[in-house]
């Protein structure tokens, strides 16, 4: 087995692409959990999961008309983008309620096992070639990762499990994504995936017996970090969208594992946390990792005719 990618239809397939829109998920998802995890300690965190998908789609729903993008898509398209959003939400939600527990890097660490499960998801699920090589790199980055997250069900208790359930929930979303990717533009996409949503959300509200699970309390001089969350999270899982239309799940899968130095910088500015000296080693080996697959990626693309 080689480490060259799959090929997909002919103009899709472009893996440095593909690396470089993951690179910028990477890089704006962290400082969204970040403000979430501030606006936590005060509002219910269905209601900060609601108002993120509602600034989503009051963004990206009048760029899809002014543009004159198509909502149309295939019954089975329809079906797919209502799972991703389902999958959007509660993984957003577990993630959001483990920051509530635990320190960012931390938190984001452990839902590294992710990349590994996505990975082995996209070889014997969508049938994509992962050569050796790249399972290697994946290996590596993984034990860089055990080193980051230094995982104590003694220390941390339960909630432990909200990362590692979030790990779960944005593989198969990312498989979904991957799925539909084609067919659908992303930007559509995702203002769809909003709607549908706050809609959901909405029917919750109406139907939940406990009031302060979504208490609509009025934001007031937080609103800016209320349109901060949702703008970052936005552009962030759009950027993802692009990626995943450009490169295999397994390609960029691994690229992912720079959220973890990029959520512990900004874990040191906010919250005064910083890994210790084997997390710091950990760190270094993923960003390595990174490298290393960016570096194939290119090569491969130099050798095709």
């Amino acid at each position: 087995m080689t480490d060259r990618p799959a090929l997909a239809p002919a103009g899709f397939d472009r893996p440095t692409l593909g690396l470089m829109l993951m690179l910028g998920f990477c890089l704006l998802a962290p400082l969204s959990d970040a403000i979430s995890k501030i606006l936590a300690t005060d509002y219910p965190v269905l209601e900060l999961v609601w108002v993120r998908f509602m600034i989503q789609a009051g963004v990206l729903l009048p760029l899809v008309f002014l543009t004159g993008r198509s909502l149309s898509m295939s019954r089975l398209g329809w079906q797919l983008t209502a799972l991703r959003t389902a999958l959007q939400v509660l993984g957003i939600w577990l993630m959001v309620t483990g920051l509530t527990y635990l320190p960012l890097a931390d938190a984001i660490a452990i839902a590294f096992v992710m990349p590994f499960i996505l990975l082995l998801m996209g070889h014997f699920i969508l049938g994509e070639t992962v050569g050796r090589r790249r399972l290697t790199a994946c290996g590596v980055g993984f034990c860089g990762t055990l080193m980051v997250m230094q995982p104590s069900f003694v220390e941390i208790g339960w909630p432990v499990l909200y990362p590692l359930a979030v790990a779960f929930v944005f593989a198969a979303f990312i498989l979904v994504t991957r799925r539909i990717a084609h067919e659908a533009d992303p930007i559509a996409l995702q203002g769809i995936s909003g709607a549908v949503a706050v809609a959901g959300l909405g029917l919750a509200y109406l139907v939940l017996p406990n009031e302060g699970v979504l208490a609509l309390e009025p934001v007031g001089t937080d609103w800016p970090l209320w349109l901060a969350m949702g703008l970052l999270g936005t552009v962030a899982h759009l950027l993802m969208t692009w990626s995943l239309r450009f490169a295999a799940a397994s390609t960029v899968a691994p690229l992912q594992y720079l959220e973890i130095p990029v959520a512990a910088v900004i874990g040191l500015l906010i919250f005064a946390e910083w890994p210790n000296g084997l997390a710091q080693i950990g760190i270094a080996v993923t960003i390595g990792t990174g490298l290393y697959i960016l570096w194939r990626e290119n090569a491969d693309q130099r050798a095709l005719p």
